[in-house]
């Protein structure tokens, strides 16, 4: 199966607060807001979901194509990525401007405060779907909010299987919008804030995103995920992680195991486990894509929480 993996290419500045941000909010203040954090370290990290994403499905066997837009710096990563094993082809770079930035802060109780720079990802909407060959299935992660939308028409009018994938961008998309991406995805996936977000903006519960999608997923933090269907609701649990690093990326290396598990023809629960483990390999690390791991060392893990791993293809 052909996997393309839309959304989001981006460096990650990551930085540490030795504290935690709730403490310096003033409740009877929030109509003004001042604040600044001294932090303790930061990094520069190769990122973006859609990277994120790819990654996860490289180490695990797949060779998924990653489709989106970069600046004149991309130049660096995309070499890394080609020998990480994602295919680069459908990535275009776009002259006099500077690959997107991702700025986020993590206190001590991981709750993190964001700002993210567009630059070449404004260009998204220039890519189609129209000119990739034989897609199998599509994955569209937080992007420019006009080509998600677009995306999802085409996948629908190629009558081509996607994940709709929201993300952060649920709070800048509006309910038409979501509704839109939402209407005919084979599977909506999103965390339970966002879950929040989307019923608010668009009216849509858990009921009524299943009557207009095969599959609603809402994943839960350290309380694992919770997968939707019209047979009922299915829990799966997170795998503890044997130390917690960086929360960068852990939702989108779930992704890339949930997609492997799709891949492969699993069940939904069967591949939200390879995303639970995938997951929490990235929690360990700081970035999306500082971890590693080898088949065998996925599936021991893998078996002492799940069982036998399912049979890679």
């Amino acid at each position: 199966m052909k996997l393309i993996v839309t959304g989001s290419i981006a460096y990650d500045y990551l930085m540490s607060f030795p504290g935690t941000f709730t403490e310096h909010f003033l409740p009877d203040h929030l109509q003004r807001v001042s604040l600044s954090f001294l932090v303790d370290t930061m990094d520069k990290r190769r990122g973006g979901c859609a990277p994120n994403i790819a990654y996860t499905l490289a180490l695990l066997g797949e060779t998924p194509y990653l489709m989106g837009t970069a600046g004149q710096d991309f130049g660096e990563y995309r070499q890394w990525l080609d020998a990480a094993g994602v295919n680069t082809s459908l990535v275009q770079q776009v002259p006099n401007k500077f690959t997107a930035s991702f700025f986020c802060s993590t206190d001590t109780a991981n709750n993190q405060i964001a700002s993210f720079y567009t630059g070449a990802m404004a260009h998204a909407a220039e890519l189609s779907f129209r000119t990739v060959e034989s897609p199998g299935l599509v994955i569209i992660s937080p992007n420019d909010p006009a080509a998600m939308i677009q995306y999802a028409e085409e996948c629908r009018a190629l009558d081509v299987p996607y994940i709709f994938d929201p993300g952060q961008q649920c709070a800048r998309m509006s309910g038409a919008e979501l509704r839109d991406g939402i209407t005919g995805a084979k599977l909506v996936i999103c965390n339970d804030y966002e879950f929040e977000l989307i019923r608010q903006k668009s009216g849509l519960g858990e009921e009524e995103v299943l009557k207009v999608a095969e599959v609603l997923i809402v994943t839960r933090g350290e309380n694992g995920s919770s997968i939707y269907t019209s047979g009922g609701r299915a829990d799966v649990a997170a795998v503890p992680p044997s130390r917690i690093v960086d929360p960068t990326g852990v939702g989108d290396a779930f992704r890339g195991g949930l997609m492997k598990g799709m891949a492969i023809g699993g069940s939904y629960v069967a591949s939200a486990q390879l995303g639970s483990v995938a997951a929490t390999y990235a929690l360990e690390h700081l970035g999306g894509q500082s971890h590693a791991y080898s088949i065998a060392e996925f599936s021991k893990r893998h078996a002492e929480h799940f069982g036998t791993l399912p049979a890679f293809a």
